[in-house]
């Protein structure tokens, strides 16, 4: 506690000197006495305690007293994020951590605001409550204001929850304590940060300078290699074999660093002998560690060593808590080692280097096409084996490989002792591993595949494995994820390719009578520039800036997911034009373009899963043509210009004709009035129990049955299932009216 009168010593910085006796008042109450509040830095002040807490000291936040906290606007760009403002607030001391910013950087998911994120990750949602209502619910009743506590708790506690999950804290800790940085850089700054860090923190050791280098931008170089794919659906086990830590590994093995690199005339210079270093797959060359040892190959073996020591630690660990802490450490590790080749590649850098980034790749290159000729040359019916080995796809640092044998067991079998075999034909620490078995297994194009994971049971699968397939992609509508997760359900798992084939035309003939959910059909894009900045118009960004001349104050900003779904329009208008807010569409009745979503969304997905199974020509005639394509939505809404002048008349609710009275059913149809009548009161009666199903749900995901219904959560489907119910109930209210009131 400060004494009255005490000095405050402080250096020019505003922080305390080292050995003085200030410390931060632990009493709120206590301000510094002096003009604007503030004691001029170093001087003295007097300290006053107040009976009640001054506003004048809210400002200081940090833990050096004099620092003012202000707010500043702040912009982060990269490539894999794109750009985003923030408002930034200083204290110093103090550690800011944003939950957002981190879920940003280490997950993909289709929304980032909280009730979509705790949804994702706790299966629990906040008590969503509109800005414009939270004065009267305040002003309101008791139980008014406990739903605004309520939503006020779940704010501050959803987001602990997410820490605690998702270990975000122990996981950052142990990467600022493996890298070396400040844990504010981790969100702050980007990758290479981190590597410079260690780089700094290796030379240090061995008396040397790092350079500060300049670069604009290099020229590209050729990257990993891609065997070719044999397309097709394969009812065999495949086999797939992983290089483990591909490019540490090659950086260890050949001692490629900044420090081994020799430029031209350096072999002749320094009198080096053939054996004293290697010449790499892209003519550079490097001393081998026997002459010296690289900084970066030492850097590798410190984190993939001290990796090893976590994981081994972890398996003996039997406390929750220390499990945790090693677990986050040993991905720490793993993530950072990771991260060294893609700074020595980043041509826009501290530090590139062309010839060790092109040396990594082409060693790469020439491994897997040596791991595709040892396995076909070994596992052949020639040499005993029961088939001949084929390797049917290529990518990186992994091969999957037809051994020809009829189970998983034969494959896990065969796959370990073919890693173990190509492993001695290249330098340690290189190693070639056995990572799983996919059976069956669908080869749709590079990077595109699916099939169901066998990892450690012969006789069970672990999940169903999909990559570059629209079940794990966010910029389609989620109709297409469903649609394509359920078919390849029943092509992998249940073995049912015409089940497959007939559910998928269920769904377009559902979407195109327009019985599909708009749920299911909201699209979100990232808003990540400005309408300006974007070479071309944008469906997302032309909705942006609609929505923000309706209302500036609930318009995306840069960084939202902006959701919206295409509507109709005349023919020949652009999709960019037809974007509209979901929301805005249910309360104006706008029909959805049906075809729109079944050409551009669906149509490519689908054609992708059946082209290898029924062929290209007969999977598009049996999916986009055929008696379930000819259901066309009916247009109930105003669409072009000459519908404004078109006079809306009643016609009859049994035959449909014109009425020239306002009424429910024309003279033809009066003799089936009841019956029509009962119909319709039937429908109303299901409208009710599907709106009262879809109320009673929301009520308890807000915790309470006796309250109402505030939720606008517009991440949810069930909110815009209740909205649509809640509309059509309506409507249906308006029809029977047209009966009159009963005679009995």
């Amino acid at each position: 506690m400060l004494r009255k009168e005490e000095d405050l010593t402080r250096n020019g910085q505003g922080d305390h000197l080292p050995g003085s006796k200030t410390e931060r008042p632990e009493n709120l109450n206590a301000v510094c006495v002096g003009p604007g509040m503030q004691a001029p830095l170093g001087s003295s002040c007097q300290v006053s305690y107040l009976d009640s807490p001054s506003v004048s000291i809210f400002p200081f936040l940090g833990r050096i007293f004099a620092r003012k906290s202000v707010i500043r606007d702040s912009s982060f760009q990269s490539k894999q994020m794109g750009r985003r403002e923030n408002k930034v607030i200083n204290m110093e001391g103090r550690i800011q951590f944003d939950l957002l910013q981190v879920l940003l950087r280490d997950y993909k998911l289709r929304s980032y605001t909280l009730n979509a994120v705790s949804y994702h990750f706790l299966q629990e949602q906040k008590e969503d409550v509109q800005h414009s209502i939270i004065t009267d619910l305040q002003n309101g009743s008791d139980q008014s204001r406990r739903r605004l506590a309520v939503y006020c708790l779940k704010d501050a506690y959803l987001p602990l929850r997410l820490l605690e999950k998702l270990m975000c804290v122990i996981n950052y800790m142990e990467m600022a304590r493996v890298t070396g940085v400040p844990l504010n850089y981790l969100l702050a700054r980007g990758q290479q940060i981190k590597v410079v860090s260690q780089l700094l923190r290796q030379a240090m050791k061995q008396d040397l300078v790092m350079p500060v280098v300049k670069s604009e931008g290099g020229e590209d170089y050729a990257g990993a290699t891609v065997i070719e794919p044999l397309k097709g659906y394969y009812d065999v086990p495949i086999a797939t074999l992983d290089f483990s830590s591909l490019y540490p590994s090659i950086m260890m093995a050949h001692n490629l660093c900044y420090t081994t690199l020799l430029q031209q005339g350096a072999v002749e210079s320094y009198g080096l002998s053939p054996e004293q270093f290697i010449r790499t797959p892209t003519g550079d060359r490097f001393v081998k560690a026997s002459v010296r040892k690289g900084l970066l190959p030492e850097i590798l073996e410190n984190l993939l060593a001290a990796r090893k020591r976590a994981k081994g630690e972890l398996q003996r660990e039997t406390d929750p808590f220390k499990r945790q802490v090693l677990d986050g450490r040993q991905l720490a590790l793993k993530v950072s080692a990771n991260s060294v080749y893609g700074f020595t590649g980043a041509q826009v850098g501290k530090l590139p280097c062309l010839e060790i980034s092109q040396s990594v790749t082409g060693f790469g290159r020439q491994m897997i096409e040596k791991t595709k000729q040892l396995v076909e040359s070994k596992y052949t019916i020639a040499n005993g084996y029961s088939a001949d080995a084929k390797v049917v796809y290529g990518d990186t640092d992994s091969v999957m490989c037809r051994l020809g044998v009829p189970t998983v067991a034969e494959a896990m079998e065969i796959g370990r002792e073919a890693a173990a075999w190509v492993s001695s034909h290249f330098v340690p620490p290189i190693k070639l591993e056995f990572e799983k078995v996919y059976f069956p297994y669908l080869l749709i194009n590079k990077k595109r595949y699916a099939g169901l994971y066998f990892s450690s049971s012969p006789d069970t699968h672990d999940k169903m494995d999909c990559k570059g397939i629209e079940t794990v992609r966010r910029d389609n509508c989620p109709l297409v994820a469903n649609l394509i997760n359920t078919c390849l359900q029943k092509l992998l798992i249940d073995r049912d390719p015409s089940g497959a084939v007939d559910h998928a035309k269920e769904v377009i003939s559902d979407l195109l009578c327009n019985r599909v959910d708009i749920s299911q059909l909201v699209i979100t894009k990232e808003l990540t520039r400005t309408a300006d900045e974007y070479a071309g118009r944008q469906a997302h960004v032309e909705l942006a800036e609609r929505m923000r001349r309706r209302d500036p104050g609930s318009a995306p900003n840069l960084g939202d997911r902006v959701p919206y779904v295409i509507i109709s329009a005349a023919k020949g208008v652009a999709a960019y034009m037809k974007s509209e807010d979901p929301i805005y569409v249910l309360e104006n009745n706008l029909p959805i373009d049906t075809q729109y979503y079944l050409e551009q969304q669906l149509a490519k997905p689908l054609l992708r899963i059946f082209d290898p199974i029924l062929g290209e020509t007969k999977a598009q005639n049996v999916l986009l043509k055929g008696d379930h394509t000819r259901c066309k939505t009916v247009l109930t809404a105003k669409v072009g210009g000459l519908m404004a002048f078109a006079t809306k008349r009643s016609t009859c609710i049994g035959c449909r004709a014109v009425l020239s009275h306002h009424g429910a059913v024309c003279k033809f149809c009066l003799g089936h009035q009841s019956e029509l009548y009962q119909k319709e009161v039937a429908h109303l009666s299901s409208l009710e129990e599907k709106f009262s199903r879809l109320w009673t749900q929301c009520q308890r995901c807000q915790g309470s049955l006796h309250e109402d219904v505030l939720c606008t959560s517009r991440d949810c489907p069930i909110f815009y299932m209740r909205k649509k119910v809640q509309k059509d109930l309506d409507d249906q209210e308006a029809l029977i009216s047209r009966f009159g009131p009963p005679t009995w």
